[in-house]
């Protein structure tokens, strides 16, 4: 075990192709339906304070959004009082390590014009060379909080999914617009994949810091960046003392949470495969290397 384990990722999947002009990887999240807690951009958030960027474009017209179901804000400033529309904004950040550099697309899921909100971000993205498209979500489940956050990576892309040994989603249903935005990528030829975390339904209100640090953790490991975490494991800390304390002080509720753990727990008995128990051992190590690293803190189980 005294070799470093290298896993497959988006930086090592674009490093193999050709080309003149450097690559980008499109990351992107939105606030709305597909952003249980605000766990998905405030990921996003964390990643571009943590990362030196720039400011790229700006999608956000009108004609994209009711302003009475997706209120803009306003805010004082020193120099008066300024309105916050609802838009989409798009940095780019550099990595000259890496052989891709990121293209963060963090915004509002538009209320219309789907398909033009799509084509608008497309442009830009291929104007900077996009190798690949990463869109990230989190969604309400029956999951108990007690429990490690549940993640999955899924790509219809077959090159991903040989690279990456992921699968497709076997989801059909109403959707939300980083699903669209995948599916619009992939007919410019472009493969997209998509990183989804689950909330527990009981504890919805944002901010989730525990999903959003699951989100992080998984995103570490297929794209070239690292992500000062330890604050945010010291508020996920102290998150789950906090609906633990609210779940024991209500019988109903603490008779629901066992319920849902032992639901899990026989669900995830035939997980329990040499491939899945390695894959996870895996992921102890690069987290455990992490940690040695960035601070002396112990490891930690989301």
């Amino acid at each position: 075990m005294n070799e470093e384990y290298h896993a497959p990722t988006l930086n090592s999947y674009i490093a193999k192709t050709q080309h003149e002009i450097r690559p980008t990887i499109v990351l992107a999240a939105f606030e709305g339906w597909n952003d249980a807690g605000s766990a998905a951009t405030d990921a996003v958030r964390l990643l571009l304070e943590s990362n030196a960027h720039e400011h790229v474009a700006t999608v956000g017209e009108d004609d994209f959004y009711d302003y009475q179901f997706t209120r803009p804000k306003t805010r004082r400033t020193g120099t008066g009082r300024v309105v916050d529309w609802p838009c989409t904004e798009i940095f780019k950040i550099h990595l000259p390590q890496a052989a891709a550099d990121l293209l963060v697309v963090l915004g509002v899921e538009p209320t219309f014009k789907w398909q033009t909100f799509c084509s608008r971000i497309i442009k830009v993205a291929q104007s900077h060379n996009a190798h690949a498209v990463l869109t990230l979500g989190a969604l309400l489940a029956d999951v108990p909080h007690t429990r490690p956050v549940p993640t999955s990576l899924a790509s219809d892309d077959p090159r991903f999914q040989e690279h990456l040994r992921i699968s497709a989603s076997t989801y059909e249903g109403p959707t939300g617009i980083p699903s669209v935005l995948g599916v619009e990528f992939e007919r410019y030829g472009i493969p997209s994949l998509s990183l989804w975390a689950q909330l527990s339904h009981y504890v919805a209100q944002s901010p989730s810091p525990r999903v959003q640090l699951a989100i992080i953790e998984l995103l570490e490991e297929v794209i070239p960046v690292s992500v000062p975490d330890q604050k945010l494991r010291e508020d996920t800390l102290a998150w789950k003392h906090g609906v633990d304390e609210l779940a024991a002080a209500d019988p109903d509720v603490a008779k629901y949470v066992e319920q849902l753990e032992q639901a899990t727990d026989t669900s995830e008995l035939p997980e329990a495969s040499g491939e899945s128990i390695a894959r996870e051992f895996e992921r102890y190590l690069r987290r455990r290397g992490k940690y040695r690293k960035d601070s002396p803190g112990s490891d930690f189980d989301i």
